[in-house]
Parts: structure tokens; sequence; C-alpha cells
């Protein structure tokens, strides 16, 4: 990779009309194993090794390049060429120097076309420059390898999906386990030389029907660990299983949501989505330099965002917390830039946005958040987020503290959303500066003492600031959500720890019920169930 980068460079640099004045090469190299089974058969067994190369080039100058934002125009030069995954330098040399040729092309040709906009459009707000210098980082270790058993783990996940077959009702579920190597190796022509890695390892438990009204209704869990061998062991793993499976058979049963707005609490595992869907996408760097954003915290820095007993930092470095490894960890972005905290939010106030080396007013440098999945342009993202708080309760000091609330606002119940699948959020200028939060667990709570009611088919909609403003509380126990976000630069893995939260007013709204309905005939593991009790 070095000798190519400093072939490929010096030519250019020689013999280009616009001559490039940075160059770096990525290589991903992804090796994954993964093993699924339904209803106590395997249905997917794969094993995969693959490498992919990704460029990034810069024409004219760190305050004018190739990859100045112009509204409505789409930045992508890199293209995840895959190539040899044997050392071969005979092999890998070629695909640098065909790409490199083509992406100097494409460089060269979008210049152009960014100086001739700067004459007929309005200039943005933002004058800062396109990229930032940023220190050399020198870093080598052995590549990450994972241990994988492929019989031991398919006898696994055959016996825990078996576990499923004692909820007939269910029209789909599965239980799998995967498991993977991300080795990254970097070069750069500032001097940088890097090559890191990191395992990762989820099973994932999943599982779905229908109501007699046609609601789809679904339940997951999933555990996850740097490495297979710490996952967790098999009866826990089991009692997940069958948890899922009962959840789903109880949405099945369970009244329809009705719109409503009030107070509500979120666990730490929903409050950790909720923070990241609707907190986190805002404060990524890039968002605040596009004239297209909403920027909805652009002008805010050192202004009062979140109540003052809440702080924010997203800290790459961190590998463990509350028990649990962080899948948002990492030692070097893909930008080259050592990965370090962000004190995002300080007792309520902004202080910092994350950012890569695409400088923005009066943030000049990276700090390490520079993220992208092989394929796609580096942006700013998000990496561990972690929410602190020092107005915390025990967890049954914040339900009583919800029924108090429920009490004041006259409300007939409170709700509590146990757990969620995702959101999205929208930050573009063009449309509603709001969110929708899923989730699929969500219990009345009622003031009079009355047990609380399971219901199905409510959407958590809102817009940020005013959320934010509402939050009244949190418990003392934080909890850890591991995912993947999926944004501009694709799919990276990120975490989320939050305690639970009190919000004294949310707003759900009824999610679409469908129209397929469940199926005419009976599930043929009906009988299976019955001869099970009867035995």
């Amino acid at each position: 990779m070095s000798e190519e980068l400093q072939r490929n460079f010096t030519i250019l640099k020689q013999k280009g009309d616009t001559p490039p004045y940075y160059l770096a090469y990525e290589v991903s190299d992804l090796e994954s194993h993964e093993v699924g089974a339904t209803l106590g058969t395997i249905n997917s067994q794969l094993h995969s090794h693959n490498r992919y190369l990704d460029i990034t080039l810069r024409v004219g100058d760190p305050k004018l390049d190739n990859y100045r934002r112009v509204r409505g125009d789409r930045i992508q030069f890199t293209a995840a060429t895959p190539i040899s995954i044997d050392d071969a330098p005979a092999a890998i040399k070629p695909r640098m120097w065909l790409d490199t040729d083509r992406i100097y092309r494409a460089a060269v040709e979008r210049l152009v076309r960014i100086k001739t906009n700067q004459q007929v459009k309005a200039a943005d707000r933002d004058q800062s420059a396109d990229f930032s210098k940023e220190e050399a980082y020198a870093f080598s270790q052995a590549p990450t390898r994972i241990a994988f058993d492929d019989k031991k783990w398919a006898d696994s996940v055959r016996q825990w999906s078996a576990e499923l077959r004692a909820f007939p009702d269910l029209l789909a579920s599965s239980v799998s386990i995967s498991a993977q190597a991300d080795n990254r190796s970097l070069v750069n022509t500032e001097g940088t030389r890097i090559e890191h890695g990191r395992g990762f390892a989820r099973i994932m438990i999943s599982a779905s029907s229908k109501a007699k009204d046609g609601m789809d209704v679904s339940d997951f869990d999933s555990f996850e660990a740097f490495d297979p061998s710490g996952l967790p062991a098999a009866d826990k793993v089991q009692a997940a299983v069958r948890r899922v499976g009962q959840n789903v058979q109880d949405l099945m049963k369970a009244p329809t949501a009705e719109p409503f707005v009030g107070p509500a609490v979120f666990s730490g595992r929903a409050s950790g989505v909720f923070f990241h869907e609707i907190f986190g996408h805002r404060i990524e760097g890039h968002r605040q330099k596009d004239e297209s954003e909403g920027q909805t915290f652009t002008a805010k820095v050192g202004e009062m965002i979140l109540p003052e007993f809440l702080s924010v930092v997203f800290d790459p470095t961190r590998k463990q917390m509350a028990g649990k490894d962080l899948n948002g960890w990492f030692q070097y972005d893909d930008e080259g830039v050592a990965a370090r905290p962000v004190t995002a939010v300080e007792h309520g106030i902004l202080r910092n946005f994350l950012m890569s080396r695409s400088p923005i007013d009066g943030f000049d440098h990276s700090n390490g958040h520079g993220r992208r999945q092989p394929g796609l342009e580096v942006v700013s993202r998000q990496s561990n987020l972690i929410v602190s708080s020092s107005k915390a309760v025990s967890d049954a000091q914040l339900r009583q503290m919800l029924i108090d609330e429920i009490k004041r606002q006259n409300k007939p119940y409170g709700l509590y959303f146990d757990n969620i699948t995702g959101g999205y959020t929208t930050t573009g200028r063009g449309g509603v500066q709001a969110f929708k939060v899923i989730p699929i667990m969500v219990y009345k709570v009622f003031a009079d003492g009355r047990p609380d009611q399971l219901i199905r088919g409510a959407d958590i909609v809102g817009t940020p600031l005013a959320s934010f403003a509402k939050i009244m509380a949190t418990s003392d126990q934080p909890a850890v959500f591991n995912g993947y976000c999926g944004a501009e630069s694709g799919s990276v893995p990120v975490s989320a720890v939050s305690p639970a939260i009190l919000i004294s007013e949310i707003e759900i709204e009824k999610k679409d019920s469908g129209q397929d309905l469940l199926p005419l005939l009976p599930s043929p593991l009906l009988s299976d169930v019955r001869k099970g009790a009867t035995q």
C-alpha cells in the first residue's frame, strides 16, 4: 500500500494538470461466520472472507477541494473495490493503480464544477476549509482473528430455536449467531501508517406474527461481545428465546394503542436509542456545514439544550460499561485519526460536535469520529454515546415519580417503553425537524395500582427541542444498547449507554395495522404443542 501510494502520488503531482495534495488508501479485511436456525433446524451457514480498497484523493487545496459540499450533489468517489485476500502485491497494486487513476479524473472534474458553481450561486454561510491538518500516526497490531466452532454453534442455535416450537402462533422466528473480524489498514501521504482491528459477535433472537386485525407484531433480543467466547451461557440465551416467543404471543392479544400525550418512562435501552436517534445525529459535524440540513444545534454552542442534570459524552475508547462490551469501540477512525472522548453536552450545555477532518465554523480539527462502511465516503458519525445524570434515583423511585406525574396531569395512565427496535429522524431542512421512534414493548401504567397493561401499535413522534426540555429525572442504573447505525456513510457499529428517563410529556401515534389477516389454516405445530402438554 505504501509503495503504490508514493508512486501514484508522485507521478500525479508531476504530470497532472491539477495535482493532488492528499492521497490515502484504506483496506478493510472482513472475515465473518454466521449460523442461523428456525424451529430447531439450520437454515443458513455462511463463511466469507473479503478485502475492499477505498481511496481518498483530494485535488485543489485544503481551503477548497473536490470534497466541497454543494447542495443537491452527492459526493462519491470511492467504490469498495474487491482485492485479493492473499498478501500478493502483484495482484493488489494494479487495482490501486487503476482506481487511483479513475478517482483522480473524477476529482478534477468535480473541482471544476465546484469553482463554476461558486461564481453563479450564493455563498454558504460556513466558509471554513474543506480539510484539516492532523497529526500523523504510526500503529500496528497483529490482525484480529475470530475462533468460531461451526459445529458447536450450529448445535446451540438449533437447540435454542427449537424452544420457539412451543409458540405455534408465530409466523416467523429465528435464532442466529454471527462473528466477524474487521481489520483495517490505512496509509496516507502525511505519513500515517495504521494496522488495527476489532472483533464482534452477536446472538440475535427474533419472532413475529399478526394480531387478528392484521397488525404485525414482533419482538427481539440480542447479546453482543467482542468474541464468541464472551457471549452468555446457554441457559441465559434459552430464557431470552422463550421470553421473546411469549412477548409476541402476548402482543397478538394486546389492545391497540390510541393517540396519546402524557408522561412516560423509557427503560435504559429504550432511552439509549432515543438519544441516539434524536440527539446524536443532530450533532454530527458535517450536518452543521450542509445548508440543506436543519442545523438544529449549529448556533447553540454554549447554550443549554438539555436539562442541567444531564451530560452526554461520545467515547470510542471505552470497551465496556455496565458489564457489557460496547460495539461503538475503535482505536482509529477511517481517516487515520486516533479515537478520543468527546464531551458533547456538559451539565445541559452544548460544548462540542462529532468531527471528521471536514472543519466547520469554530471547530477546525477532527476528534476521531470520521467513519464509514467500505465503499462510501467518510463523514462524522457516532461511536459510544454515554448519558450521565446528576439527578438519578432508584428504578422504584422513578416509577413512583411517573405515577405522581400521571396524577398531577390528571391523565388516565402513563407509559413505560421497555424495548425499542429503532427509529429514524428527519434532519434535512426540506422536511419537518421531527423524529419517529419505534417501540415494540409498551405498557400502560395506572396511578390507581392496577397492573401494567401491554399495548401494541404505538409509534413515538415528536420534535427534539421540545422533547429534551421535558426530561424530569433518570434512574441510577445505566443500560447498554448495541447495534449498527445507517446513514450517509453506510452502516457503522455504535452503542448507546443510558439510564432510564422520565419525560413529563411524550406523544404516541397509531401504527398502520395492515390488511393481511392470520392464516386460515391452523399451524402444524399446534398438534405438537398439545401432544407435549398431554405427555
